[in-house]
């Protein structure tokens, strides 16, 4: 055979294995991050749709990843690939005995147990073996390839960023493709499908490393210097991991707070996080370190900015996802600069994987413990300054020099002199902007000098310069402000407000202000002889407990809340006077509504109100066919079932027009979007629009409010009703 027939084949064979490892890391990445959105939509109804269920998925997620890093390392070190294919195939096939996914029948929920106890329970029983094959299977892959023989097989840590692709894939795809279109059924028997389609794929990936003369026996372990790893290496590489994955928990928190939760807002800035391994874990990338140091001070500027603004319009969010981006990319281009030799590759995916689970745990575990506002927002900005450390020659004084001028940069957020404390808050953050630029093009040269100067000008003030007056606390729901303004105290949750108290009833029986003005719909409600006669009331979202203020004599009021921080809020009469002065008599319920009711079945009620919709968060669950018939259940044949809808971004008649249909209920809603019925008639302080949707047996049962011409018959319905199996979010946004 000619030299030039040899190197064809040569070529042919390279370009099939390029195919074939690139193809089965694109697959298992496909697979791996399209299961954590499936499984964890999939067991909502059980365990509930808290904050803290998320949490609690991402902590089991990562752990379980880190495991299979660890898998993978000791694999492809010590044992032979022919032991390597044989132990993973048939994990494999082990795995094949979990699906389709499903919750398991030996698992259910006990409200006496922690919930964070039961639902990694639930995980690891439902979806754990098949997560821990597919998380093991990016570094296998490529230690395989490393073995193969193909075309940069010395370096194969190109295949990461298409397994980063198919993550990325994956990720859009769920929420964009699959969701809307299929039931989470369907989607699981797809997803199994994929599983086993995989399972050929690596045996064939195997077989090629195996066909390497060095395969048939398992990696020794280097221990020369030269070659050996050195502890600051685990360290650089995990800290570099770490960064991107605390900024973007970082960046969707803030974005959530700020501008609400809305499809895609946890989507983007985790899609972008997999973006930046694609565009920069490879040889031939143009985003090369230095040159992304160049920009790293001003990338740094708008998430500084955003420490002492809400970024709530689309361009503040833009904004900040921009440079949080050019951040990340920074930081991983400077990993995979670090990255060993292929022999330790095994090692530098394990380091990887630790490190950006504790950017989680620092995030998700650590900071709503530990801070009572989004203080790892400040604190992990700061700690990217450490990215321009190799620029510097003379560290120790360039720090010392970025806090002097950090002195002057401080000025125009404080009150020392006259005219500044006459200015606007927003004007003098502009004037710190304005100052932190003019340093940065002065020193120049001296990058790190001004990058100091802001990280310290943010830790002074965006850290510990806590405004007069603002009470803050935080759980795993969210974060919890009570600010007084105008003569109200206001309760917060993010930047949504969920109720207020004239200052001048303090220590009082208050008012009922903003969604609970007796103007309001709600309050209509109550005020009717059907709500006089009604003799159990249950409302679903405690808040600061303004209801308790429509409590009639001899009535049974039941309140259902996740959050114990809002209980603690609404009992304390120091902070608010509803529940202490109106609610001495209601009964609290604590926990998911949608589980707490599943287990009372010997409660009914006149009227139910489902009250957790006023935030911009939709708690999908409670929004189901199954759930308003458990709603329905609980209530008494002539009972009112009453959802509280008010949100800036979905408009939640559309689903609930076709439950009432499906149902076979009388629907109304009043969308009150003036005080007097006017459009343009403003609201006066303390009442606010409020749209409320009213569901009944029957027209007789609504009593007086399905006659009131206020109250209209919710429109025919133009989307899929919502189940437990199949609910489109995106199909209810305005």
């Amino acid at each position: 055979m000619t030299e030039l027939a040899t190197g064809a084949i040569s070529r042919q064979r390279g370009g099939a294995l390029v195919l074939l490892f690139t193809a089965t890391i694109f697959t298992s990445a496909l697979l791996l991050f399209f299961v954590q959105p499936l499984y964890t939509r999939m067991v909502l109804p059980q365990i509930g749709g808290a904050a803290a269920v998320w949490t609690t998925a991402m902590l089991f997620f990562q752990t379980v990843l880190i495991g299979g890093y660890l898998y993978a390392h000791l694999m492809s070190r010590y044992l032979a690939v022919n032991v390597q294919i044989a132990v993973h195939i048939g994990l494999v096939i082990l795995a094949l005995t979990a699906l389709p996914l499903a919750v398991p029948e030996s698992w259910s929920y006990d409200p006496a147990e922690p919930v964070v106890t039961q639902t990694l329970w639930l995980y690891a029983l439902g979806v754990g073996l098949p997560f821990a094959v597919l998380s093991a299977n990016a570094p296998l892959i490529q230690s395989w390839y490393r073995r193969s023989g193909g075309p940069s097989a010395e370096d194969p840590y190109f295949l990461y960023a298409a397994s980063n692709f198919g993550s990325l894939v994956a990720l859009l795809a769920f929420p964009l493709v699959a969701e809307p279109l299929f039931g989470i059924s369907s989607i699981s028997i797809g997803w199994s499908v994929g599983f086993v389609v995989l399972g050929p794929m690596l045996l064939l990936s195997g077989l090629a490393a195996r066909g390497s003369v060095q395969a048939d026996q398992p990696q020794t372990p280097v221990t020369t210097v030269s070659g050996g790893l050195r502890a600051e290496q685990l360290l650089l590489w995990a800290f570099l991991a770490f960064l991107p994955s605390s900024l973007m928990l970082c960046v969707t928190t803030k974005i959530s707070t700020d501008l609400g939760s809305f499809p895609l807002v946890w989507v983007i800035p985790l899609a972008l996080y997999l973006l930046t391994f694609v565009l920069v874990f490879s040889v031939k990338s143009p985003l090369t370190a230095d040159r992304l140091r160049l920009v790293l001070p001003l990338a740094l500027l708008p998430l500084i900015y955003f420490s002492f603004k809400p970024a709530g319009t689309l361009a503040s969010f833009t904004a900040m996802l921009a440079a949080y981006f050019v951040i990340s990319l920074a930081a991983h281009r400077m990993l995979f600069d670090a990255r060993p030799d292929a022999r330790h590759l095994t090692v530098f995916y394990l380091t990887m994987s630790v490190g950006g689970a504790l950017g989680g745990v620092f995030n998700s575990i650590i900071a709503p413990v530990a801070f009572d506002r989004l203080t790892e927002y400040p604190v992990t900005v700061a700690l990217c300054v450490l990215l321009l450390a190799g620029r510097s020659r003379n560290l120790p004084r360039e720090i010392a020099m970025g806090m002097a001028l950090s002195l002057i940069l401080l000025l125009p957020l404080l009150d020392v002199l006259p005219v500044i404390g006459d200015l606007a808050v927003s004007l003098r953050v502009a004037g710190m902007m304005v100052l932190l630029a003019v340093a940065y093009l002065v020193l120049y040269r001296r990058r790190l000098v001004p990058v100091v100067a802001m990280i310290c000008v943010m830790g002074i003030w965006g850290v510990f310069g806590r405004e007069a007056g603002v009470i803050y606390d935080r759980s795993f729901f969210g974060l919890h402000i009570i600010d007084d303004e105008d003569g109200l105290r206001l309760y917060s949750n993010g930047t949504t407000v969920h109720g207020a108290q004239r200052l001048s009833e303090i220590g009082q029986r208050p008012t009922p202000l903003y969604y609970y003005h007796f103007n309001g719909p709600l309050a209509q409600v109550l005020a009717t002889q059907t709500a006089a006669r009604a003799k159990t009331v249950g409302v679903v979202g405690l808040g600061i407990g303004a209801m308790a203020c429509y409590i009639r004599a001899g009535q049974d009021w039941h309140f259902y809340e996740i959050d114990q921080k809002v209980v603690d809020i609404a009992l304390d009469p120091t902070l608010f006077d509803f529940m202490p002065r109106c609610g001495q008599g209601a009964k609290l319920h604590l926990g998911d509504a949608r589980i707490v009711l599943q287990g009372q079945t010997d409660l009914k009620y006149d009227i139910l109100v489902i009250d957790a919709y006023s935030s911009d968060a939709i708690p999908v669950h409670l929004s189901t066919l199954e759930a308003v018939q458990l709603y329905m259940d609980r209530l008494n044949e002539d009972g009112i079932l009453l959802f509280h809808i008010s949100n800036r971004f979905y408009d939640l008649t559309l689903p609930l027009s076709g439950l009432a249909q499906a149902l076979g209920l009388e629907a109304r809603v009043w969308e009150r979007t003036a005080p007097d019925g006017a459009e343009g008639t403003p609201f006066e302080r303390g009442d606010v629009p409020s749209n409320v949707v009213a569901l009944a047996r029957s027209t007789a049962a609504l009593g007086e409010i399905g006659q009131d011409p206020r109250w209209l018959p919710l429109a025919a319905p133009q989307i899929p009703f919502w189940t437990d199996d199949h609910a489109d979010l995106l199909s209810a946004l305005r």
